[in-house]
């Protein structure tokens, strides 16, 4: 689980510095006011593409994750089915 939280803390920490560091450097720039808002939205929509991308990733980890859960519970079950019939009394 320490894993998982590293690695949301790791992306939000990364997503915030793209953010900061973009939009200080398109305030910063000596541009146009259209130009300007332009690379707004443009900085806007890949942080947006990289959250989503970066939440897809995170989503299949989990999915993984998940998958080998299910694959252990499964086995102990089929385990535990195994011993009770050995033991079961007629």
């Amino acid at each position: 689980m320490t894993q998982s939280n590293d690695n949301v803390k790791m992306i939000g920490a990364l997503l915030l510095g793209a953010a900061v560091g973009g939009a200080l450097g398109i305030l910063l720039a000596p541009d146009k006011g259209s130009e300007t808002r332009k690379k707004i939205l443009a900085k806007g929509d890949d942080l947006t593409d990289s959250l989503k991308e970066k939440f897809q990733d995170f989503l299949d980890g989990v999915k993984i994750e998940m998958d080998m859960i299910k694959h252990k519970a499964n086995v102990y079950m089929g385990d535990g089915i195994a011993k009770a019939e050995k033991f079961e009394i007629d």
